[in-house]
């Protein structure tokens, strides 16, 4: 470069010479520049950045990114090189630069930002490109010309290269609407004058007008407006030749914490590059005397100091950090920015054949010396690719903690400061979702550990052991991962690599985080000291199957999508791996015995009703990307599993997530998974049929000998656990306060189909009665218009008129009653009864009308009436009358049903044995009122007469 400093006095007049000579200065650089960023790319590669400028400058159906004949082109003051000509004619030989008519350029400036050209730059680097066209574009035709940009995005990476091209006027960037949403690489709304800043001192001109910023002093830049206006209005340059980005003073405070949270963004994929970018922006925001990175560019090109070497952008950056941190006397912080900015290079000094002749490789290696780092470090750090996730960890603290600590102090100082972050509300929610679910810890979370830290970590031996209570090795029971593990001995003082309460969790924590490879050897070591405990011994077979339904399904977890991100959380992949290290049927499994029985459902197998599903482990995948593990390990582990399935799917029925099942090797693991698999499809389709819900519906479940009834209260599914048949007809019989159907599961009634088929009979506004004679009892099922429904059996003599009779008069009474209660002065019509016989052959159910008994039809013998009684206490006492005897239970208390028993006994003739029913029940308004419940329902009244018909019975005899 020059050696004589360049002066411009705008107070004495601007030599146009001058202006040149500085003109002259940034575009030897620029274009030494532009050669470094050529070199690092393949010769395949090349053809990309030579042909960009010439693509633009024509629309021609021949080169990359054509798209509309319309299509605005032709870059200002551009005249292609031999080179791009060269280039184009490789892609189509038969090309020509043509010399037709010229129209006006429609682009003002194409430029190349970042860290191409500079010390940053690697083979994983992208290229980002600015395309800077008129101001007065009409939006249809930016519209074609972002579509060219997108092609040539795509034709670009069929060369290996990621090409971000930015469209934008420069007006629109200079009076700060270009408001971009965030994406991958695009930091929005996040900042403004950093990202100036950063383009100002590391842009590579392609083509089109020079930046107008070049000619203003940097001791001049307050009057940057001024002396603009002062150049271009006194025709000191030409308005063509130059582009005006703006003013660069200084950075607004405002923006100091929205473009801390972009690079933190930026950081959970790419450490090294924000790291040192987030450390500059605190650099900035408290060391704000110092001025700008671009403003010590801009003063060496004056100067006549700025070899390409000096004012390399990531060598300008380490020397301010480097001046900054050692004000700041923090050693430890500097340290991990020269690791940062010599793993961001990708250069390994270790290598000769890979640096030698490479510029890049002189200069770190001149850095390097000046640090005196030792050759061991440096071959820790060349070894990035072969680096154990121990040593990926701990480094991804340090970078976090890094990362953390400086985004704090700059959010610290925007709060002192009382501003507002430049960053607009939408994209601060969208990154601080990004960041949520990269860094936050929450519990069952898998934590990612190798957020671009490590090219790879997977490993070529994994031993996973298990540890007991009362085993001979000291330390915490639970699981332990080793590494390359010769003998199960040395388990006592080799070091896990990771320790977790479950094997699932270690596999899972190995699967996200890239230990396991289809190559990985596999081992098992189990030291189980307690021999009647009911833990299997897994077969290596096991895990390899294991592992393989965990990769199928899981894979390694990528970052967000931004449409992911912009939506609420919510589970994608639910994984179930059910009886991990356990044998439900361990006891018979160890005497070589296992039970035979035409009872297959998995929830009752064989005689003994045995529940199979002793542990569900549910890995959730969401879509943020995040993995999370809980573990069901009581004796209800499948009803609590369900329970919170249901609530997921309760939150979008319209996304379900997708449910698999995998259960752990032995002679029943292929039924259980589908057993289970079935039963989450089956209540899905329940509950959220239509793709809504939840729908108001009581699910019935039998797990071995107990009953589950699951059901929603508003959003929220809860289960109540039933102990016996007839504590389940109890709580069906409980008022509903809107129609709530009797849902069986599909093996709950196997052995029961005529219960089956009243569940599926029942209908909102109708009271059914339901009766099924057999043997010596008749089974009977009353149904009401919410869909209580309650079922009992009692004695029969054959006589079906005396069986039924009293059932529907009672019925009949109730409805007659509730209509007299309801009519105000109108007539309503009576609640429909209907009365089914349900017939049984061959397994299948069938219902049969059964007329209603007509009215001139009597009952015979005694009328039996009860009138409930609410006490003081609570409790509810009946009154007895039996014809016109009254039996009240204040008068015989205990004695009561003994007393009307011996009453109708002395009624009836000798000889005569039948049972006893009550005609009529009348049940204070007050019992166990609900808020909703207006009146009490059908079903109340029948479970109380129930209650006092087996009480007389009984002291009848004839229960």
């Amino acid at each position: 470069m020059h050696s004589r400093p360049l002066l411009v006095d705008f107070s004495e007049g601007v030599d146009r010479k001058v202006l040149k000579r500085i003109t002259d200065r940034f575009r030897t650089l620029n274009q030494s520049r532009l050669d470094r960023a050529r070199s690092a790319l393949t010769w395949r590669q090349q053809i990309v950045l030579d042909l960009l400028p010439l693509v633009f400058h024509l629309n021609h159906p021949a080169l990359p990114g054509y798209h509309a004949v319309d299509c605005p082109h032709g870059l200002d003051r551009y005249q292609p090189s031999d080179l791009a000509i060269h280039a184009a004619q490789r892609l189509a030989r038969s090309f020509r630069v043509g010399s037709g008519r010229r129209t006006p350029a429609e682009l003002t400036g194409l430029y190349l930002m970042g860290s191409p050209g500079s010390l940053g730059h690697s083979v994983a680097s992208d290229l980002d490109v600015w395309v800077c066209h008129h101001g007065d574009l009409a939006p249809e035709r930016l519209a074609i010309l972002q579509e060219k940009a997108s092609r040539l995005s795509r034709w670009a990476a069929e060369y290996g290269l990621e090409l971000n091209l930015f469209v934008f006027s420069a007006e629109d960037f200079r009076q700060g609407r270009q408001q971009a949403e965030v994406t991958g690489e695009n930091c929005g709304s996040a900042q403004h004058y950093l990202l100036l800043d950063e383009f100002y001192r590391t842009a590579i001109h392609l083509g089109g007008r020079y930046p107008l910023w070049w000619l203003i002093p940097v001791d001049e830049e307050s009057r940057y407006g001024e002396l603009t206006r002062f150049l271009l209005d006194n025709r000191f340059v030409r308005s063509d030749e130059y582009l005006d980005f703006g003013a660069l003073p200084s950075i607004p405070v405002a923006e100091f914490l929205g473009a801390g949270i972009w690079q933190l963004y930026k950081g959970i994929e790419s450490p090294w590059k924000s790291l040192l970018k987030l450390l500059l922006i605190e650099c900035y925001a408290r060391d704000r005397r110092n001025g700008l990175l671009s403003g010590d560019f801009k003063k060496a090109v004056y100067s006549g100091d700025a070899s390409v070497d000096s004012v390399d952008p990531y060598v300008m950056l380490y020397r301010r950090l480097e001046r900054w941190l050692q004000s700041q006397e923090a050693p430890g912080r500097l340290d991990l920015v020269r690791r940062a900015l010599y793993l961001k290079t990708g250069l390994p000094l270790t290598r000769a054949t890979e640096t030698a002749g490479r510029w890049q490789g002189r200069i770190l290696q001149q850095l390097v010396s000046e640090w005196a780092w030792d050759r061991q470090t440096l071959s820790e750090l060349d070894a990035r690719h072969q680096w154990r996730v121990e040593t990926v960890a701990d480094l991804r603290r340090r970078v976090v903690s890094e990362l953390t600590h400086s985004y704090r102090l700059l959010s610290r100082m925007a709060r002192s400061d009382n501003v507002r972050s430049s960053i607009s509300t939408a994209d601060l929610n969208l990154l601080g979702r990004k960041l949520y679910a990269a860094f936050q810890r929450k519990a069952g979370k898998i934590e990612i550990v190798n957020p671009g830290i490590a090219p790879s970590l997977a490993e070529e031996n994994l031993s996973f052991c298990q540890r007991t209570p009362a085993t001979s090795h000291p330390g915490p029971e639970g699981w332990l991962l080793f590494r390359n593990l010769d003998r199960p001995a040395d388990t006592a003082w080799q070091s896990p690599i990771r320790r977790a309460g479950s094997l699932v969790e270690l596999v899972v924590w190995c699967q996200c985080n890239g230990l396991l490879s289809p190559v990985t050897r596999l081992n098992l070591r189990q030291e189980i000291a307690d021999t009647e405990a009911a833990t299997a011994v897994l077969t290596v077979k096991d895990l390899r199957a294991m592992v393989g339904f965990i990769s199928q399904h899981l894979g390694i977890p990528r970052p967000p999508s931004r449409e992911a991100l912009m939506s609420p959380v919510r589970p994608e992949t639910h994984l179930l791996l059910v009886n991990v290290g356990i044998d439900p049927q361990a006891s018979l499994t160890e005497r070589g015995l296992h039970k035979l029985s035409d009872q297959h459902d998995s929830l009752g197998f064989s005689g003994g009703r045995d529940n199979l599903v002793a542990t569900i482990e549910q890995v959730t995948l969401n879509s943020w990307r995040e993995v999370s593990l809980q573990r069901y390990v009581t004796g209800d582990a499948l009803v609590q599993c369900l329970k919170n399935l249901l609530a997921l799917v309760a939150r979008d029925p319209a996304s379900a997530p997708v449910v698999e099942v995998w259960c752990a090797g032995g002679s029943h693991s292929r039924a259980i998974s589908h057993r289970i698999r079935e039963l989450v499809e089956d209540m899905t389709r329940q509950f959220f049929a239509g793709g809504t819900g939840p729908h108001s519906l009581r699910y019935l479940l039998k797990v071995d000998r107990r009953w589950f009834v699951l059901r929603f209260e508003g959003l929220e599914p809860g289960f109540v656990g039933l102990a016996s048949d007839d504590d389940l007809m109890d709580y069906l019989a409980h008022p509903q306060e809107e129609y709530t159907p009797v849902v069986p599961d599909r093996y709950a009634m196997q052995q029961d189909p005529a219960f089956r088929a009243v569940c599926g009979a029942c209908q909102p506004e109708v009271i059914q009665m339901f009766w099924q004679p057999g043997g010596r009892r008749m089974r009977f099922w009353v149904t009401d218009e919410t869909g209580s429904l309650y079922g009992w059996s009692q004695p029969w003599s054959g006589s079906r008129r005396q069986a039924l009779l009293p059932l529907m008069r009672f019925l009949e009474s109730l409805a007659e009653r509730r209509q007299l209660r309801q009519m105000a002065g109108a007539e309503t019509p009576v609640a429909e009864l209907v009365c089914n016989e349900v017939i049984v052959e061959d397994g299948e159910a069938r219902l049969e009308r059964t007329p209603l008994a007509p009215e001139s039809l009597s009952l015979d013998g005694m009328e039996l009436q009860a009138v409930g009684v609410q006490q003081g206490d609570g409790s509810l006492r009946f009154d007895l009358f039996c014809d016109e005897q009254e039996f009240s239970f204040q008068e015989y208390g205990d004695r009561q049903m003994a007393a009307v028993a011996h009453y109708v006994r002395q009624g009836r003739r000798r000889g005569e044995d039948y049972p006893i029913y009550l005609t009529d029940l009348h049940l204070p308004h007050d019992l166990d009122p609900q808020m909703w419940q207006q009146e009490l329902q059908t079903c109340q009244y029948v479970w109380y007469r129930q209650q006092l018909q087996l009480a007389l019975n009984r002291e009848l005899g004839l229960v």
